[in-house]
């Protein structure tokens, strides 16, 4: 890591949200992944999970995880965990000494799910009237597809993504990751982070609504407004860059491939340039032209991509000013020198109790008081006690609640 950010790391600083409590009612990616973003920039995030349960992604294809699966460490890092049986008689005591401490409400229920609980938006907001409730949902919280259970795969597959990913011989396909996820607990993070500033300027508390399906239509902004405009639907463009421009595309190497990015008419004569074929850009000059001469140039370019190594051609096209990439694994990506020198890949103490392990953390930098991991991410019912005890409750109390199922 960048020893300069490690150090502000380690500097006792006010974050952005420092001071603001989170109650996070949130399983599975989405939902986590945002609070997890709030967490890292100085809030107090309480996750609330079932007694004996907790987050699904505790366990998920890793039965021998001890509830600290891949996918529940990389979106819980620094919050807090108590168990609470939402269905408990008492448990809206509970909840509603939780909310007159808290800033915000997060929670990722199917829509009607939490209302029916009795924690629903207009039940809160009688406890604490400028509260920031965020739900997180699949389609929406209203709508005709509102109640339908909706995955990171389903929206790929519903909101257009799949028909314009994958080569014309394979068929659609999706993502390798979870991209619609991801990119909606991003959106959430904003639009929380945006309603918490509005109350610093208004006093006023405000109801969000974030759906998968909206993030992945933001995602495709571009290919749908050019859709809107001209009429035209995208096909499934392969490794080519959305434009279709023949010098934006994954070249084999003779020992890897190359992702080229030449879409600048600049860009473009420097690489023709550094292929050894400057005269081909002649009569190419416009971007039609060379759109229908695909063909041409894939004869051109391939072969001369093949006969040399991917070292080689990064080297040379990093000198003409061409942007370009190796098609790196995971495992390249991860010890790559320009992440190890940014924030976004931390070390935390292993939370199964063996050394040290890494985990995916920040996605920005900034300075001072960057975004930070508070702790490692919490064991199922870690802070129960705790957070009850600062809640006001007694030993007693809290051994009683232990007794009856409540937490």
């Amino acid at each position: 890591m960048n020893q300069e950010l490690a150090d502000q790391q380690q500097t006792d600083q006010r974050q952005a949200l420092t001071g603001l409590r989170i109650i996070d009612f949130t399983q599975v990616l989405a939902g986590p992944f945002a609070t997890q973003q709030l967490a890292q920039l100085g809030a107090d995030v309480i996750k609330v999970e079932q007694p004996g349960i907790g987050d699904v992604t505790r366990g998920l294809m890793s039965a021998s995880s001890n509830g600290m699966a891949p996918s529940y460490l990389t979106c819980n890092l620094g919050k807090r965990a108590i168990t609470l049986d939402l269905k408990h008689a008492q448990a809206k005591e509970v909840i509603h000494k939780l909310v007159q401490t808290a800033d915000a409400v997060v929670e990722n229920f199917k829509p009607g799910t939490i209302e029916r609980l009795g924690f629903g938006y207009e039940a809160l907001r009688q406890i604490k009237p400028d509260l920031i409730y965020a739900s997180i949902s699949g389609y929406g919280q209203s709508g005709p597809k509102s109640k339908l259970a909706a995955f990171d795969g389903a929206i790929q597959a519903s909101s257009g993504m799949m028909s314009i990913s994958g080569h014309p011989e394979s068929g659609p396909v999706r993502a390798g990751y979870f991209a619609v996820d991801m990119s909606t607990a991003l959106n959430a993070a904003f639009a929380i982070t945006a309603a918490l500033f509005r109350r610093h300027l208004t006093g006023e508390g405000q109801r969000i609504d974030v759906s998968m399906m909206d993030s992945a239509f933001m995602m495709q902004a571009a290919q749908i407004t050019g859709y809107f405009t001209t009429g035209d639907l995208p096909d499934l463009t392969g490794n080519r860059s959305p434009t279709k421009q023949p010098t934006a595309n994954v070249f084999e190497s003779s020992d890897g491939y190359v992702q080229v990015i030449a879409l600048k008419e600049t860009q473009i004569q420097s690489l023709l340039q550094t292929v050894g074929h400057p005269e081909f850009y002649e009569g190419r000059e416009d971007p039609t032209d060379r759109l229908r001469q695909t063909e041409e140039f894939n004869e051109l370019l391939v072969p001369i991509f093949k006969s040399a190594t991917t070292a080689h051609w990064l080297e040379k096209l990093a000198e003409a000013g061409v942007p370009a990439s190796a098609i790196q694994n995971l495992a390249e990506a991860a010890e790559d020198e320009q992440n190890a020198h940014r924030l976004s890949i931390t070390t935390i103490p292993d939370p199964t109790g063996s050394g040290d392990t890494r985990a995916i953390s920040a996605s920005h930098i900034s300075a001072p008081a960057p975004p930070v991991v508070q702790r490692p991410p919490p064991r199922l019912g870690e802070h129960t006690n705790e957070v009850l005890t600062e809640l006001g409750y007694d030993k007693s109390q809290i051994d009683s609640m232990a007794e009856s199922g409540l937490i």
